[in-house]
């Protein structure tokens, strides 16, 4: 009892001394002081128990010492209770972070020693990882091509005609020669501008480069090569990128990634401490054991690390919502990023690469973030080096070294204390008020560098990044670097399973387990998915049903043919029902290659559960079918002949969803997907012998009906009907009626052939996921092909020395030496505006509470976002709306400008004092959305000068807007991208800072007079970010009311602000007024609340700021800043300003425009179709692909349908049904591919839509007309590929005449495809259920296009239709000007002699008397569609904000 009293002691004495912390800023720790002290008193709670409890305790500990090592390793105490790790439940794992964990800048610390000292203490020291790498360089491949180097159409086809040829191509540097070396407990920080190559390091670094980039040089790992360990797994890269499954929420998220990186070394070390602590008779601390414990075990669905990842990265307030799109409301976009980062971090790395992960986070927040990762370096002794765009000073004060960088080169590495000291020595000085990372980024620019020139007795020249790189080679810092470098690396001084030597952390049986909860929880988040298709099939099994009914089918020669086609109906049905699953799969890809590349799984893990898992679907669906369809169209009464017909449908349907999952796996976007579903879909329909018979096939392309699974499943299906007892008559030939139907079709097989076809179809399929996992497996993500660059830009390049960022220094004007952001007098940026006040009071927002917080007990069924915000916006006046993340501030600017597409508003918003009209506001208005949405296949000064086109007034010529739009593009500085394709955010084209400034362009360029900018500077380095709002700052100089969201904003960017609007968590305002000289009025206003810590000197005002105002300091304080403005003086002058600009002024009027559009119909249409025609152009992806299908559909109709057209070789019925098989075949595969094609076009461009549909640019009739007018040159080289390929090769009549009337009836066919497309994606709200229901169209089109069933032979509650069925008036105009006039040629119609026309006339009831009428119908369903299309497009809105 004494020894355990004297242990007690030790412990209580080293909880005392955990006090001391790391130097933080004051504020923080007074904010920490209250939550540490209940947190002390919890870890001691074990330690001052009485003597009772403590025998109680050690009888419960030695109960657990003696069980087995493995046991041992999975229990522990909590709570005065003994548990198994492995099954805590959630709300144990949430009390037990939350007591380890109660304030996280104090008790995380806490927490990490006293895992460090627990192991100190039994002599186990945890592995550690050192980089070095030396001499690396890394080069890209770049194709060297004449003019702009955009993927246009013809530059498409040059490209690949020259490529068998060797091309021109140079290779461009994009690191040069970088040494360096990455230390175990250090926190290293990157920085440099865009572009210098920070993000190829840390990919080099973390062994993730692209294999096509040419590397040479070496990275070594604790002195270990690359090749030698895996290195994706010893170490984490975190993207700059955003990619998350949007069905999931983040706890998810964060148990999945947890679950595949698995736990590393801790499990070892654990066992190792227990065993050690066992033998030394220590017993630990029961909540540190416990955690300790439960984060060594593997593969667990729920991770203690999850729940304490969320805590640090405070994502523990959204843990239970769905990460969300851009079309499905989730988590905000700082949510994202702190996201992005814990789903690397909860895993169990020794070495961390961190790519820019500060971007749309607070100051405050990316504080916290980066003193954890402080503490855990330190501490845990691991290796992390970080990007950071905009550290404040506070955030860089925390990292012990620095690497910085520009073009390519590393101009200092080495400790962070010395580099202030190391440009002293260039002679640049950084100003008192100057944040040290945003001095050392803009000394090394040509553009800003003069402005730090110290040495003023000497003149001052430019001093260049290669002079920097010599002076720090020769420095002292430089030579320590070298030296140490020299020195081998010692192995026997690490921990030797620091580097991880196997690929995957799981099991493969583990692996599997995981990939099929993911697919499960998946597919319960897309049910309605799911159960859209199954309603939608049994609602066409009941129309198939009572088309082919029973009651009116007899079982004789007359009716076979069309149980037949009903058997063939089903199988086309089934075929289509598959399409969606191009969508999902497509979807998912992204997230997909991101996890296989990081060796979370491999891709047969994935593969495997999305077939497995989609087989009781498949199940379900043919179950549906079959169980309506069989006995309505009266089939064979015997169940074992339903059951066979089950099979093969239910094989069929699941071979549908293997085949289109295997396309997207190789097709991988959704427009080359939808092309290679469609060609699959032709190859396999035209092969599977109902539209060409087997027998009628060319002798040398039988083998193709062996090749298509449809064959099998015809041959099986057929047979099981057709060779039944009651189909056993015999017919005049002496062969049974159901051996005759088959003999027809060439489908004449013995019964046991059933079980060949079954056996057949399951090969197919596995056969098809074998390739669905092996296209996972070899296919890169889409984005990473080798780039191109114009000749005269890379002449350029080569001739400053490879040095492209000089040639945008030359061009850029100089900044005032002192003031980065003084505005810029010289700027002409001054077009006429009417200046605006907005004002607006007691402002409430609700939206619905989310399902996920609702099934986690909250009861309130909405939830309040917004809290009586009062406050006004006045011209002239630069206002910053600050808060800490999910503080509301997006919210109030979607409500203020009128974005927000649900959700209750409440209280009133003015503007000049009259009430808000948001049609006449959009116009006055521009809003620079966080999420830089923006039509990729245009360039940047291209979307600059259509939103110029379209939002400056028709005052406003030709000459003086096009001088407008090179000025802003000057001012934001894309003057060096602005032929650079916009490109798809993290696939292609422009960068994430890059993207930024092109939204803030485009909005400026509209000249409104008022600005809403929500994060302008978020993804920007200090250098851009200070450009930027120069010129916001320039803009509201003019007059103009701007409103800016900002994070990390820099002392200068903070202070160029004249008031702050500043909100806490929960939405509501706790302050709204000026800011002052150097802030001084709101540091005034917070120094003045009894407790709040005084600001200390050059300390960041905007950081103070939000530290003393954060949550733990108001628990601390016990005050309410809420409560406390809406008390002060300020609120009531605020209320009363608002009051006051709330009237009308004296003389004013309302906004009031003769138009509702700033430009005429005719120019928001010429507007449109120039965009249109470029986007076109530049897609080859859609059109050229698009057009070599049609070019192969013809050359594949062509000769498979050699002359049957031919009207001298057509001699019975059968070649009739021929040739209509072809018409039919023809018609609609072109057609469903250029239908599937347009759907994923329209859909990438429909958030655009949305944004410039909000910002009041055209009419929707405008965008409409001109997306539909875009199409009919493409359709026409459709058209002239089918008339000059397929119709003299099948052998249609060479009459001018049936000439012109195919071309016509070809032509209103695509367009009405196309247009049906356009439709659907206008009114679904996402592609998968455009999918869905376009899927429903063809089959219907199928079923009731007078191929399967004849006109005459539909009945008469179902003929309706027939009549609004496009294709049906195709096939009825393509037959009726063919043969619809042939009235001499007869031909021998089922035993007896009809002419052709006669036989058309009463079979199909097409009429060559009524063809102008049939023409007419026919161009009315484009029409039609393209009208429905505009009417969806101005009405309807799915995105949900």
């Amino acid at each position: 009892m004494e020894d355990k009293k004297q242990q007690q002691q030790q412990q209580r004495e080293e909880a005392e001394a955990e006090e001391e912390a790391p130097v933080v800023p004051s504020s923080l720790r007074a904010a920490a002081t209250c939550r540490s002290l209940s947190s002390l008193s919890s870890s001691l709670r074990w330690d001052h128990r009485g003597d009772d409890d403590e025998e109680e305790a050690e009888l419960r500990w030695a109960a657990i010492e003696r069980l087995p090592t493995l046991d041992r390793m999975r229990t522990s105490v909590l709570s005065s209770e003994a548990v198994d790790v492995r099954r805590l439940g959630a709300a144990q794992r949430r009390v037990l972070v939350e007591r380890l964990v109660a304030d996280i800048q104090r008790d995380n610390l806490r927490l990490l020693r006293k895992q460090r000292r627990r192991m100190e203490r039994v002599g186990v020291r945890q592995p550690t990882v050192e980089v070095r790498w030396r001499n690396v360089r890394v080069e890209a491949d770049c194709q060297v091509v004449s003019g702009k180097p955009l993927p246009t159409l013809l530059n498409t086809v040059l490209a690949t005609a020259r490529g068998l040829s060797r091309r021109p191509h140079a290779r461009i540097p994009i690191l040069n020669d970088v040494t360096g070396i990455l230390k175990p407990s250090r926190l290293t920080l990157l920085l440099g501008p865009p572009g210098c190559g920070k993000t190829t390091l840390l990919l080099a670094l973390a062994g993730k480069l692209d294999k096509n980039l040419k590397v040479t040089g070496e990275v070594e790992y604790n002195g270990a090569n690359l090749n030698t360990f895996v290195p994706e797994k010893t170490s984490a890269y975190i993207s700059q990128y955003d990619l998350h499954v949007p069905e999931m929420t983040v706890r998810e998220t964060l148990d999945f990634s947890a679950r595949f990186q698995g736990v590393g070394t801790r499990a070892e070390i654990m066992k190792e401490v227990i065993r050690r602590e066992k033998e030394a008779g220590i017993t630990p601390d029961p909540d540190i054991d416990t955690y300790m414990k439960a984060i060594s075990v593997e593969g667990l669905e729920r991770s203690m690390q999850t729940d304490y990842i969320m805590k640090i990265m405070g994502l523990d307030i959204c843990a239970d919502i769905i990460v969300g799109d851009i079309m499905r409301r989730g988590i905000s976009g700082g949510e994202k990023k702190r996201l992005t980062t814990g789903e690397m971090i909860v895993g169990p790395s020794r070495a961390l690469f961190m790519d820019e992960i500060s971007t749309g986070l607070d100051s405050s927040t990316t504080f916290q973030i980066v003193s954890c990762l402080q503490q855990v370096a330190h501490i845990s002794e691991s290796t992390i080096l970080v990007s950071l765009l905009q550290p404040a000073p506070e955030t860089y004060d925390l990292f012990d070294d620095i690497i910085l960088m520009a073009e390519g080169k590393i101009v200092y590495h080495g400790s962070k204390s010395c580099i202030m000291n190391f440009f002293e020595s260039c002679g640049f000085k950084c100003p008192e008020r100057k944040g040290a990372a945003d001095f050392l980024q803009e000394v090394l620019s040509k553009k800003d560098q003069q402005q730090y020139w110290s040495r003023t007795e000497e003149t001052y020249n430019f001093v260049t990044i290669d002079h920097f790189c010599e002076k720090f080679k020769a420095s002292q810092v430089g030579q320590n670097l070298v030296e140490e470098l020299a020195n081998p690396f010692d192995k026997s001084e690490v921990y030797n399973n620091a580097l991880s030597l196997n690929i995957y952390s799981l099991t493969k049986w583990d692996l599997l387990k995981a990939c099929f909860a993911r697919e499960i929880l998946l597919m319960r988040r897309n049910a309605f998915i799911y159960i859209t298709k199954v309603v939608q099939l049994g609602l066409l099994a009941v129309i198939t049903g009572t088309v082919f009914l029973r009651t009116h089918m007899g079982v004789d020669r007359a009716h076979a043919d069309y149980y037949m086609g009903s058997l063939f109906y089903a199988l086309i049905l089934l075929l289509v029902n598959g399409f969606p699953e191009l969508a999902i799969a497509v979807s998912r890809l992204p997230v997909f290659y991101k996890q296989r590349d990081y060796y979370f799984y491999p891709a047969w893990a994935y593969a495997i559960p999305s077939f497995i898992l989609k087989i009781p679907l498949s199940l379900v669906e043919s179950i549906t079918w079959t169980s309506i369809s069989y006995y309505l169209i009266g089939y064979t009464p015997e169940a074992s002949r339903f059951f066979c017909q089950l099979l093969i449908l239910f094989l069929v349907h699941t071979g549908a969803l293997s085949l289109f999952r295997c396309v997207a796996s190789y097709c991988q976007t959704m427009v080359a997907s939808s092309v290679g579903g469609t060609m699959s879909f032709l190859v396999i329909l035209l092969f599977g012998g109902f539209i060409i018979p087997r027998l009628s096939m060319p002798n040398w392309l039988k083998w193709g009906f062996w090749i298509s699974p449809l064959s099998y499943a015809e041959i099986g299906l057929t047979g099981n009907e057709f060779l039944a007892p009651r189909w056993l008559k015999t017919t005049t030939s002496g062969v049974t009626l159901g051996r005759r139907v088959l003999m027809d079709r060439g489908l004449d097989f013995s019964s046991y052939f059933y079980w060949i076809s079954a056996s057949a179809l399951i090969g197919f399929i596995l056969l098809l996921n074998v390739g669905y996992a092996i296209g996972l497996t070899i296919k890169k993500p889409t984005g990473t092909s080798r780039a191109i660059i114009s000749r005269d830009k890379f002449s350029t390049f080569d001739r400053r020395g490879k040095d492209m960022s000089k040639d945008m220094d030359n061009r850029m004007p100089k900044l005032q030496v002192g003031n980065a952001l003084a505005p810029n007098k010289t700027g002409t940026m001054v077009l006429p505006f009417s200046p605006l006040t907005i004002s607006f009071q007691d402002v409430n927002y609700y939206v619905d509470t989310p399902v996920e917080m609702r099934e986690q007990g909250y009861k309130e069924r909405k939830l309040q976002l917004l809290h009586n915000i009062t406050g006004a916006f006045q011209p002239g006046v630069l206002s910053a709306l600050m808060g800490v993340t999910g503080a509301g501030k997006t919210t109030l600017l979607d409500v203020l400008a009128g974005r927000k597409t649900g959700g209750v508003i409440e209280g009133d918003i003015r503007v000049g004092g009259y009430p808000k009209i948001q049609q006449t506001f959009a116009r006055i208005s521009g809003y620079c959305e966080q999420t830089d949405v923006h039509s990729p296949q245009i360039t940047v000064e291209e979307s600059v000068a259509y939103s110029a086109w379209l939002r400056l007034p028709t005052e406003v010529d030709s000459k003086t807007r096009r001088e407008f739009v090179d000025e802003v593009i000057q001012t934001i500085e894309l003057d060096d991208i602005r032929d650079a394709l916009v490109g798809l955010p993290g696939v292609s084209g422009l960068s994430t800072e890059q993207r930024k400034r092109l939204t803030i362009a485009v909005e400026l360029v509209s000249n409104p007079s008022v600005i809403f900018m929500d994060e302008p500077t978020s993804g920007l380095d200090a250098r851009a970010a200070a450009i930027v709002m120069r010129a916001v700052k320039n803009v509201a100089d003019t007059g103009r009311t701007v409103v800016c969201t900002i994070h990390q904003p820099s002392i200068e960017i903070f202070e160029a602000f004249d008031e702050l609007m500043l909100m806490k968590r929960g939405g509501e305002l706790i302050y709204a007024g000026p800011l002052g000289l150097h802030s001084c009025n709101v540091i005034h206003y917070f120094e003045t609340i009894p407790g709040v810590p005084k600001i200390k000197d050059n300390y960041n005002p905007s950081t103070w700021m939000l530290e003393v105002t954060c949550a733990s300091m108001e628990a601390q304080l016990g005050v309410d800043f809420a409560q406390i403005y809406r008390e002060s003086t300020m609120c009531k002058d605020k209320d009363a300003l608002v009051k006051s600009l709330s009237k009308p002024a004296l003389g004013t009027s309302d906004l009031h425009f003769p138009t509702r559009f700033p430009q005429k119909f005719r120019e928001q249409l010429k507007a449109c179709i120039w965009k249109q025609c470029l986007s076109y152009w530049r897609s080859p992806s859609y059109n050229l692909v698009r057009i070599l299908f049609i070019t192969i559909s013809c050359i594949v109709f062509g000769v498979l349908f050699w002359q049957q057209g031919d009207i001298n070789h057509i001699n019975d019925q059968q070649g009739l049904f021929t040739i209509l098989g072809c018409m039919y075949g023809t018609t609609l595969f072109t057609g469903i591919n250029n239908c599937q094609s347009v759907i994923p076009f329209i859909s990438i461009e429909r958030s655009v839509v949305y944004r410039e549909r909000f910002a009041g640019m055209y009419s929707p009739w405008a965008y409409s007309l001109a997306q539909v007018a875009m199409e009919i040159p493409y359709v026409l080289v459709q058209i002239l590929l089918i008339m000059f390929i397929a119709y003299p090769m099948i052998g249609y009549a060479w009459t001018a005449a049936k000439f012109f009337w195919f071309m016509y009836t070809i032509a209103c066919t695509l367009l009405y495809f196309l247009y049906f497309g356009m439709m659907i994606v206008s009114l679904t709200p996402n592609i998968q259920v455009a999918s869905i229901l376009a899927s429903m169209f063809y089959t219907l089109q199928n079923l009731m296009s007078g191929f399967i069933v004849p006109a005459p032979q539909i009945p008469r509650w179902w003929i309706w239709l027939y009549y609004t069925s496009p294709l049906s008036w195709t096939l009825n105009v393509f037959f009726t000007t063919q043969f619809g006039d042939e009235h001499q040629k007869e031909i021998s119609v089922f035993g007896e002699t009809k002419s052709v026309a006669a036989f058309i006339k009463d079979y199909f009831g097409f009429r060559h008397d009524l063809l102008p009428l049939a023409a007419i119908i026919l161009a009315m369903f484009p029409i039609l569609f393209a009208i429905l299309f505009g009417l969806s497009i101005s009405k309807l809105n799915f995105q949900r904000r």
